[in-house]
């Protein structure tokens, strides 16, 4: 992918800039020159400082990673203390605009960028990504993250968020119930994996552990898996950009929404899906209650601990084999426009993609690979882990060039208000993979105003 070229003003101008605002930007905290929201070039490295400095963070539960780094980075900068908030990411999604216009955290997990971006609820990141060297990492890693200021689609333009690191999906398995059913190695095709489905079923064995309860159906997770098992990524990556004249409603994804709606049909799910949320989706699958699981790598750490050796993962293949595409995406993370202690926060998400340690614990905690240059050394992962496995598919995808941002991104509501509902309703029978797709680019529509 060609890289992207980020907006800088003038050094004469910069310079002038930096010097009010460290005159402005003193006190408790203050950590030097402040970025601009106009993503400006800095001219001095951004610090935490040597003063006692609260970052005010707002994290997703359940998920050990930010936590892990947030700790350990403190452990290193013990002048820096951290005040984190967590909820569901079904109520990140819905508070994410309010929190950052009237209580703006200095961290935040992101759902989706582009209608904060245009809001002007998020930092621009271009002075940062100048001084820490963050435009010379590869280009896929950021370009998700990208948008012109003022809005407009994504994946160009000046950096808003940052990843904690680069994850994919696919599919776990239980490797005591696949060697049961007879599945000796990860299918090579869609009719293969089919052919599992069937075997688990006749074995008694449930063959997909799911949820799609509350704000954040989980059945798009597999929808997703084959829409890139049918088609090429890069329409569904327009889409999610908002790419001009852009559509969900294709004749690939048609294919895949009928194929989702067969796995439906044949019982393959977990019979209670609709009432089903993430944990206790987890449960199930830890307490070995399912064959496969679509879920992402940032599971494999505590796959890797809680059931050691149990475990494998692959992409979902193609229809015909051959080259794998899935969602493969930065943890989004993004410093609130008006954030207090903005060059710190931008420091820890430095330091996450180039400390030794930092790399350490994205990969066996959050069991995805590290952001950073490609170059940069990766940390040592054992064999035979799913860690290991989640690795490999994430260099494969990257390879074969079939990275998707998540479909639940394309709208700051698509997820909560479209497609969850929608699929909801498709797993009860009360809508046709047909009518989901034209449905869902409707409100896709309403929403960005075309």
């Amino acid at each position: 992918m060609p890289r992207r070229t980020s907006h800088r003003g003038s050094l004469a101008g910069a310079a002038l800039l930096a010097a009010a605002l460290l005159a402005a930007c003193g006190g408790p905290g203050g950590t030097g020159v402040q970025s601009t929201d106009t993503g400006a070039a800095l001219t001095e490295q951004p610090t935490c400082g040597t003063q006692p400095v609260t970052l005010r963070a707002y994290f997703e539960t359940g998920f050990p990673l930010p936590k892990a780094l947030s700790d350990e980075f403190s452990k290193q900068f013990p002048n820096v203390k951290w005040d984190i908030r967590e909820d569901q990411f079904a109520v990140i999604t819905q508070n994410a605009p309010r929190v950052l216009a009237d209580d703006p955290p200095d961290l935040m997990r992101l759902p989706q960028v582009s209608e904060l971006v245009k809001n002007n609820l998020l930092k621009n990141l271009d002075g940062y990504a100048g001084v820490f060297g963050w435009d010379k990492w590869p280009a896929s890693q950021l370009e998700q993250l990208r948008m012109k200021p003022g809005g407009g689609a994504r994946g160009e333009g000046s950096l808003f968020a940052m990843g904690l690191n680069f994850s994919v999906t696919g599919v776990f398995y239980n490797k005591t119930l696949a060697e049961r059913v007879g599945m000796t190695a990860p299918p090579t095709t869609l009719a293969e994996f089919d052919g599992v489905l069937a075997k688990a079923q006749q074995a008694g064995v449930t063959p997909i552990t799911v949820f799609n309860g509350g704000a954040t159906g989980g059945l798009a997770f597999p929808l997703q898996n084959l829409m890139a098992a049918y088609g090429d990524p890069k329409p569904v990556n327009d889409w999610i950009y908002q790419k001009s004249g852009a559509t969900i409603d294709t004749p690939s994804n048609v294919k895949a929404a009928q194929h989702l709606q067969g796995w439906i049909k044949s019982g393959y799910f977990t019979k209670d899906a609709n009432a089903t949320d993430y944990a206790k989706m987890m449960s199930e699958f830890l307490a070995g209650n399912g064959l496969f699981m679509f879920n992402g790598d940032w599971e494999s750490g505590n796959l890797d601990k809680k059931m050691p050796g149990k475990v494998g993962f692959f992409p979902l293949p193609a229809e015909k084999g051959g080259k794998v595409a899935a969602m493969s995406a930065p943890l989004t993370f993004g410093i609130g426009a008006k954030a207090k202690n903005a060059d710190c926060a931008a420091v820890f998400l430095d330091w996450v993609a180039t400390n030794e340690t930092a790399r350490r614990i994205a990969v066996e905690v959050g069991g995805s690979h590290p952001m950073g240059a490609a170059d940069a050394k990766m940390p040592a992962v054992a064999q035979g882990t799913v860690t290991a496995e989640t690795l490999a598919a994430g260099e494969r995808i990257s390879k074969d060039n079939g990275a998707m941002d998540f479909i639940a991104n394309a709208t700051g509501a698509i997820y909560a208000k479209s497609w969850t509902p929608q699929l909801q309703k498709l797993f009860a029978g009360e809508q046709s993979p047909e009518g989901l797709l034209k449905a869902v680019q409707s409100d896709y529509q309403t929403q960005v105003g075309s």
